[in-house]
């Protein structure tokens, strides 16, 4: 419970770190857009409107975020301090970024693998997800008082 509830957290700083990004222009469509727009392409989402379609991406976004800060916390069972776990949780966000980016989103077609991608395109998102990281892990040891 207390990782879904950091994975909340950490999502929400996230969104907003994003909406940062694609004001400056460097972001366009974030994952969660994507797998909307191939739900459309595979016509499973045919006549839905616009609001309905943010619905959907914001839905997928935070699902995503609450069941991956649950899996990192069944796999956080230690609590150090403050810097170990912004840098625990960094790594931990960055993998689960290259679990989903290099597996999952390329077998739906949602887009190619990172390896086949433009750098930039790439590396925005492992800056996103090092921040997810650790502000769930702050959250997440913020949480958890003694030490397991």
């Amino acid at each position: 419970m207390y990782g879904a509830l950091s994975g909340l957290g950490g999502t929400v700083v996230l969104t907003g770190l994003r909406k940062g990004l694609a004001r400056a222009g460097l972001v366009q469509t974030t994952a969660p857009e994507q797998v909307v727009d191939r739900l459309d392409e595979l016509g499973l989402t045919d006549g839905w409107s616009p609001e309905a379609h943010r619905a959907l991406a914001v839905a997928a976004h935070l699902a995503y975020g609450v069941g991956t800060g649950a899996a990192l916390g069944l796999l956080r069972r230690r609590r150090g301090g403050v810097s170990e776990e912004a840098a625990v949780g960094s790594a931990l966000g960055i993998l689960a970024w290259g679990a989903g980016w290099s597996t999952l989103l390329p077998l739906t077609g949602v887009h190619e693998p990172p390896w086949e991608q433009d750098t930039p395109k790439v590396l925005l998102p492992v800056l996103d997800h090092a921040v997810f990281g650790a502000v769930w892990a702050l959250i997440y040891r913020a949480q958890r008082r003694a030490p397991v």
